[in-house]
């Protein structure tokens, strides 16, 4: 029998331990109140007999309670229950010493494996690890119910953001960047007036990025739209002055020539700060700022010629990388790109298919951008199209008192993500005791998200000017209460879910690929979909069903159910499980069906989803990518390439690693040829760690996926 501690560790069943906390409550007993060694034997067999593979050790302590009661040792059982309650004392007067100083000595390899963005090498990084650890560890012993608490050990659901719930702050946002451009800012107390030119507008944009990034804890977007207008001033002051200086002197032709040049360089300069700027910030958090730039364009906009050149030339910087440190051209991880799919861009003619082109071309090069169906959106969102938060998900649509749709200047509460697999071991393949253990966690599930809410209400505006005050997300009075916006759809709470696919494998012996697991899978979104539904009702707050990227979660719900209930084929014995919805990485589906099937889930996940391909360097097969990201507009609303490349450690090189004559792998960059200094990067998250080159008679490659 294993017994379960409360780290979540399992140890052999040891009855001495037993023996030994009997004896001592024992001690502080009279002789006639003392249990036998009989009857200390006694509950020990009882114990033994209950025949469990597996046992949490507040169970075994429970029975001793209520074995002593029937005896009727009632003095014992007291004091038995004070030397347990004093243990507990002792366990939580701190329980952070050894991760602080295992981080400080970088040997917990759990943190620097969570975010693959944050160097846990850095001091700066450090700092806010250790603030986490504190967090995590109050939230876990005072701030969260003990039964919240326990689900989170246990993996019947993910609590996300511990290391931050101890502050109110939130999760990820739409930055309305119109209005604060617009309008004025403040920022650490100065008034920013509305930018006069471009360049001004770009870097204004990036002093509220690294504000808004240290002021919360998930990602932003911000739509890249609303630097239309200022392009276009920087152009009417370039004419300006050229026509005051040249005006008699010049034609027309040379003028406007002259004020394109300028346009252009200005143009390039400003989009090259938000590069830049982004990559080199540090906020708060040890991280450079998780952001995602939103690339659309709108058929009735004034400023559509101006947002296409912006947009190409954010596509242009990005196909070319960022230098690194030994001055190698590299793909930056931040900010990430969205890229809009419309009519007039889908490459059906349009005439904006030439960005499209470019972004083709920049997907089989670096790891973005991530690609949006207007199409399909349209039809999910009462005819919307908006960007996804930094963390992915969407809101809601929600609609102000004039009755227009408003989506910039909203946020996520929190995230809370069950366990599905889990739930299907347990029912051993009884549908019917799934369908009402799936509710029981459900409601656990509310009253995690319910915690997130509760956290945040009664917040003062003061706690985030940039936020509350300034017009990130609101321009509310000094002292005034965020509270009005945390209710009536405004804001939203993620329900997230991980392995439809090993779930609908438990309980129907197929994958949700085939027809009878289709069939279930469908109940079970329907089933989500309803419950959050019925949340939302309950409590007027928009609850949201989020299909999760959180790729370090499908690593440990795997890792916590395979060591409760050992290995299971096709659900444990991966050890990960499935993103939400997603197709199994082991199932034989071409790019297309798999986009196909997974869009009909898309549809019913409509607080955050998204898909992804995997492929190779795509650089000399463009035209293979053009046919893809044309049948993502016609069939998903949101799709990325996975790609994968060769990174050399030696030089920064990162590309394609050649075989060269002698048959020997050699970065083309420098000749390195120590295999030990190669591995392959997997595009989604960056990671560059443990190499991974089988090199034998073959020189086959072999990867080891840290990040799904």
């Amino acid at each position: 029998m294993k017994v379960i501690k409360r780290d979540g560790r399992a140890v052999d069943f040891d009855q001495e331990k037993i023996r030994i906390a009997i004896k001592k409550a024992n001690e502080e007993v009279k002789p006639r109140e003392r249990a036998t060694k009989e009857e200390i034997r006694e509950i020990i067999n009882y114990i033994e007999e209950l025949n469990k593979k597996r046992i949490l050790v507040e169970d075994i302590q429970d029975i001793i309670e209520e074995k002593l009661m029937e005896i009727q040792r009632y003095e014992l059982a007291k004091k038995y229950i004070v030397y347990r309650y004093t243990r507990a004392l002792v366990r939580k007067q701190n329980t952070t010493d050894e991760s602080i100083l295992g981080l400080i000595r970088n040997e917990n390899k759990e943190l620097a494996e969570e975010n693959s963005n944050k160097n846990t090498m850095l001091a700066s990084t450090q700092r806010d690890y250790i603030a986490g650890e504190v967090s995590r560890d109050l939230t876990k012993r005072m701030l969260l119910p003990e039964k919240i608490s326990k689900a989170h050990e246990e993996g019947i659901l993910h609590f996300h953001d511990a290391d931050y719930f101890v502050q109110p702050i939130f999760n990820c946002c739409l930055v309305d960047i119109g209005d604060m451009l617009d309008n004025g800012t403040v920022m650490n107390g100065k008034m920013i007036e509305s930018p006069k030119s471009f360049q001004v507008a770009c870097t204004v944009t990036t002093q509220i990025i690294a504000a808004v990034a240290s002021n919360q804890y998930g990602g932003q977007s911000v739509d890249l739209i609303h630097l239309g207008k200022y392009l276009r001033k920087s152009y009417n002051k370039f004419k300006k002055d050229i026509e005051d200086k040249y005006g008699n002197k010049l034609k027309a032709e040379i003028i406007e020539d002259l004020v394109q040049t300028r346009l252009k360089s200005e143009l390039k300069a400003g989009v090259q700060t938000i590069q830049y700027q982004i990559n080199t910030l540090m906020t708060t958090n040890g991280q450079s700022p998780f952001v995602t730039l939103f690339l659309h364009l709108e058929k009735d906009d004034p400023y559509i010629k101006e947002n296409a050149m912006i947009i190409e030339e954010v596509l242009r910087q990005r196909y070319q990388g960022i230098k690194n440190e030994k001055g190698i051209y590299i793909t930056p991880a931040f900010p990430k790109l969205v890229y809009v799919l419309d009519e007039f861009n889908s490459l059906n003619g349009g005439d904006y298919d030439y960005l499209t082109k470019l972004a083709v071309k920049c997907s089989s090069k670096r790891m973005y951008p991530d690609y949006i169906s207007a199409k399909k959106m349209r039809e999910n969102y009462e005819g919307n199209v908006f960007s996804p938060m930094g963390c992915r998900s969407f809101l809601s649509p929600w609609k102000d008192e004039e009755g227009n749709y408003k989506f910039e200047g909203r946020f996520n509460q929190g995230v809370v993500s069950i366990n599905l697999p889990q739930i299907g071991i347990v029912a051993d393949g009884d549908e019917e005791k799934f369908w009402k253990l799936f509710d029981e966690r459900l409601e656990i599930c509310k009253e995690a998200l319910m915690c997130r809410h509760y956290a945040l209400l009664g917040t003062h505006s003061d706690i985030s000017p940039i936020h509350w005050q300034y017009g990130a997300l609101a321009r509310l009075k000094k002292g005034e209460k965020i509270d009005k916006l945390l209710y009536g759809g405004y804001s939203t709470m993620s329900l997230g879910y991980i392995g439809i696919y090993e779930l609908t494998k438990l309980v129907t012996g197929v994958s949700h690929t085939e027809p009878a697991g289709h069939d279930f899978a469908m109940k079970v979104m329907k089933h989500l979909q309803e419950t959050a539904a019925k949340w939302k009702k309950e409590t007027n707050i928009g609850f949201a069903l989020y299909g999760t990227p959180a790729e370090s979660l499908c690593y440990r719900f795997a890792r916590i159910d395979k060591e409760k209930y050992g290995t299971i084929k096709d659900v444990t014995d991966k050890g990960y499980y499935t993103n939400s919805y997603h197709v199994d990485v082991r199932e034989k589906i071409d790019a297309f069906e798999k986009l196909k099937f997974e869009s009909e889930f898309q549809n019913m996940s409509t607080g955050g989803a998204i898909s992804y391909i995997e492929i190779p360097n795509m650089s000399k097969n463009i035209e293979a990518l053009e046919t893809v990201v044309k049948f993502i507009y016609d069939n998903i609303q949101y799709a990325e390439f996975n790609t994968k490349s060769d990174y050399c450690h030696e030089c920064g090189f990162d590309g394609e690693i050649i075989v060269n004559k002698e048959n020997e792998w050699e970065c083309p960059n420098c000749g390195n040829k120590d295999h030990s200094k190669m591995t392959v990067v997997r595009r989604t998250c960056g990671y560059l760690g443990e190499n991974f080159w089988n090199v034998g008679k073959t020189k086959e490659i072999k990867q080891r996926v840290m990040h799904l």
